[in-house]
């Protein structure tokens, strides 16, 4: 079993934080997000993955791509890097991998996490993850028969056809097949609004007799701006609140920690209450603050400060007052 995951956008929604990484490592309760993924996809095979492709920007860097290996080898599989250098839409972007695109294999991009209970049967042609959404103009949905195949796909729908959308992660039967079809759609120039989208590619494999059938999740986190990745980590603290969250390493000084909260490795708290729902990144020191629903990441000094629903990044020193706040690394501020 192989995984691809496309991830060269730079996050453009979660400035400041991605100005310097990439949205996807942005930690969620001490992992980055695509870590998270990796790690969730795995338990859904029936059989090992053997090879995690990422696909990334020229520009991540070496530090970023030694990081992916490191993913890869967590699971026990090996880590492929491949680079996007246009962003010309979802099926592009899958095709930079096209040398890792054999045999059973997930694609998932990573902007979302999620949350299932059923393992891929191997014999199953094709699965999309859907989602059930209120609003689906904004999503490419899925419409299926009673024998629970999927008939249709549609990007985008003004008007009603389903409102169950796809969250972006497939599983194939044959990585080889959606290949040649991806490449199909980009020798003849074939796209929609602009770009080579999969559901293109899709609907072609539909159309040849190729059954998929849909992947309902029971919850879909999105990690797209700040506000929502808090959420997401208030809902994955939630989900491993049963492990131990707090390092051994952690120096608590007249101060409480909140369940479910993640305190990593050297992190030091004076004189503070920090939680319930926050995640605080290795070497970060707390003191004489109140922290709940947050997201605090690794190396950072607060001091004198009331958050909630922030997002405060690397390297940071603050020391102010009760604020919503969403500050990127290696910044300096006294308010």
């Amino acid at each position: 079993m192989k995984i691809i995951i496309p991830m060269a956008g730079r996050g453009t929604r979660l400035r400041p934080h991605t100005l310097t990484v990439p949205k996807p490592l942005i930690p969620i309760v001490g992992k980055p997000i695509v870590h998270r993924l990796v790690e969730d996809l795995a338990k859904l095979c029936p059989e090992p993955v053997d090879e995690v492709a990422f696909i990334i920007g020229r520009d991540f860097g070496k530090e970023v791509e030694q990081q992916l290996h490191e993913i890869g080898k967590q699971i026990g599989a090996k880590a492929s890097i491949y680079y996007q250098d246009e962003k010309l839409g979802t099926a592009h972007a899958i095709q930079c991998a096209k040398d890792s695109m054999d045999g059973r294999l997930i694609v998932a991009f990573a902007d979302t996490l999620f949350r299932a209970d059923f393992e891929i049967k191997p014999e199953t042609e094709g699965m999309i993850w859907v989602q059930k959404v209120e609003d689906p103009t904004a999503f490419g949905v899925v419409k299926f028969d009673k024998d629970n195949v999927i008939t249709d796909f549609v990007e985008k729908p003004q008007t009603f056809v389903s409102d169950l959308a796809i969250i972006g992660i497939y599983y194939f039967k044959d990585g080889a097949y959606l290949r040649e079809e991806i490449q199909y759609l980009i020798d003849n120039d074939i796209k929609d609004r602009g770009e080579y989208q999969i559901t293109d590619a899709l609907e072609n494999m539909k159309n040849k007799g190729t059954k998929f059938i849909p992947g309902e999740v029971n919850e879909w986190l999105d990690c797209g701006n700040k506000d929502v990745t808090i959420q997401t980590n208030h809902r994955y603290l939630e989900f491993v609140k049963d492990q131990e969250l707090v390092s051994p390493s952690a120096k608590l000084v007249n101060s409480v920690v909140i369940q479910p909260s993640f305190i990593g490795e050297n992190v030091e708290l004076h004189n503070s209450i920090v939680g319930p729902h926050v995640s605080i990144g290795k070497n970060t020191k707390i003191i004489d603050s109140i922290i709940k629903d947050s997201i605090i990441q690794e190396n950072t000094v607060i001091e004198q400060a009331h958050l909630h629903n922030s997002m405060v990044g690397n390297f940071v020193t603050y020391q102010g007052k009760s604020q919503d706040l969403s500050l990127g690394d290696y910044n300096q501020l006294k308010v």
